[in-house]
């Protein structure tokens, strides 16, 4: 069903916003009225342009939200995407074709502005891969059995010369940026965090009543310098007097890997603790290497993770680094006619161009599963076998895979 005409989708203006917000929150399936905290900390953000709303009269019956963020390509090299988050249609409105315009809305807006990918997390696998969007990331969750690992607990610190200390919020807000600015710089598929992100996740700037202060633990090197931090929260779980409790981490970032060892080890190593669940990690983490005993640490949750839009080829496929060199045309199918065309990739030992060209097409692909291959996580002999690639080439396939596919597989730590 079409929307009606009548339904009008925009950007919102400031004084719209506490009716956008119940929006939010309806379609989210939290309380609807938000409270004055709520209200204030989250207006606080409001961006002119980036929020979008449909509006039934003088109701908003659906929400779109966007905003300025940075994705860290293959090789490091950050470019800039467009963010997505808060999309909901409410129950009433759905099937009226709504989020559709709202999606073009925005992705002609960040086209224009210059962006060349789009980002979100996508709460539904079969919603956005229509608007262009694929998974280019994926997560797995660990959970960790404490008393099977092997590891020692009479000696949590670490055996390297450096410590681990308990901090506060403010110190985390000191440090912190320019620690995850490191492991940014290095993490395909990693991507930035703003200043309301660091007060939003230590509880400078809080929304509701949801927050519970969290433990930091920090990683200092033997020379003093902080290549580690973690939050974390523990339950109280006692059975026959004896404790179960179980750590929750919130986000453990690091810059060396001898910094995420010494905090698994340090979080395997408190006190009352028999589980440890590891939060989003990637889905090649080396949490179950860290341990005399792999097997301690099962997976509990594989998903998908960040899905990205291609708005921009040419230069998408430039910012990235290659491991050899080559040539590739792709054919390019874009439905929405934002990123779509014939595509000469060249690579050599100095650097990778991509030009537009009428050269035959050697693979056929839609910017859905460009985006899910641009990061190096998926095979284009995978998505040949699915029928997503065609091959006009014999052998083209395997051919991107050797130029696309990376030794590591992109992460992304944060939801957004």
């Amino acid at each position: 069903m079409s929307s009606r005409p009548d339904i009008d989708v925009r950007p919102i203006t400031e004084n719209e916003f506490p009716d956008w917000l119940r929006a939010v929150n309806t379609g989210f399936l939290r309380p609807p009225t938000p409270s004055d905290t709520e209200l204030a900390a989250r207006r606080a953000q409001f961006t002119p342009g980036r929020y979008l709303g449909a509006f039934d009269g003088d109701r908003c019956v659906a929400t779109f939200k966007s905003f300025p963020q940075e994705l860290t390509a293959v090789g490091g090299a950050p470019v800039p995407a467009d963010a997505v988050t808060g999309v909901t249609v409410t129950a009433t409105h759905r099937r009226r074709g709504l989020l559709t315009r709202m999606m073009a809305q925005d992705l002609a807006a960040a086209k224009e502005r210059g962006d060349v990918v789009a980002t979100l997390i996508a709460a539904e696998y079969p919603i956005y891969g229509r608007y262009g969007f694929g998974p280019a990331t994926s997560m797995s969750e660990w959970t960790v059995d404490v008393p099977r690992t092997g590891l020692d607990r009479r000696r949590p610190a670490p055996e390297d010369g450096g410590r681990i200390d308990l901090v506060e919020a403010e110190d985390v807000r000191k440090f912190g940026p320019e620690l995850h600015e490191r492991l940014r710089r290095t993490q395909p598929g990693a991507v930035s965090r703003d200043e309301v992100w660091w007060r939003v996740n230590t509880g400078a700037l809080r929304y509701g009543s949801s927050w519970t202060e969290p433990f930091y633990a920090v990683y200092r090197s033997a020379s003093g310098e902080v290549e580690g931090l973690v939050s974390y929260e523990s339950d109280d779980n006692w059975h026959d007097k004896r404790p179960h409790n179980t750590v929750e981490v919130n986000w453990l970032i690091a810059a060396t890997p001898a910094g995420e060892r010494a905090l698994w080890h340090y979080l395997c190593s408190i006190d009352w603790i028999t589980q440890v669940k590891s939060g989003w990690r990637g889905p090649d983490d080396l949490l179950p290497l860290y341990l005399p005993d792999p097997r301690a640490a099962r997976i509990t949750t594989r998903s998908d993770w960040l899905w990205v839009r291609i708005l921009d080829v040419v230069r998408a496929l430039e910012a990235r680094t290659y491991d050899r060199a080559g040539a590739l045309v792709l054919e390019v199918v874009d439905r929405a006619g934002l990123a779509g065309g014939r595509f000469l990739l060249e690579v050599s030992a100095r650097d990778a161009s991509c030009t537009p060209t009428t050269r035959d097409a050697e693979l056929v692909l839609d910017v859905a599963d460009l985006a899910s291959l641009w990061l190096g996580d998926e095979s284009a002999l995978r998505l040949a076998a699915l029928g997503r690639v065609r091959e006009e080439r014999a052998g083209a396939a395997r051919e991107a895979d050797a130029l696309l596919r990376t030794s590591g597989r992109p992460w992304c730590p944060d939801m957004f």
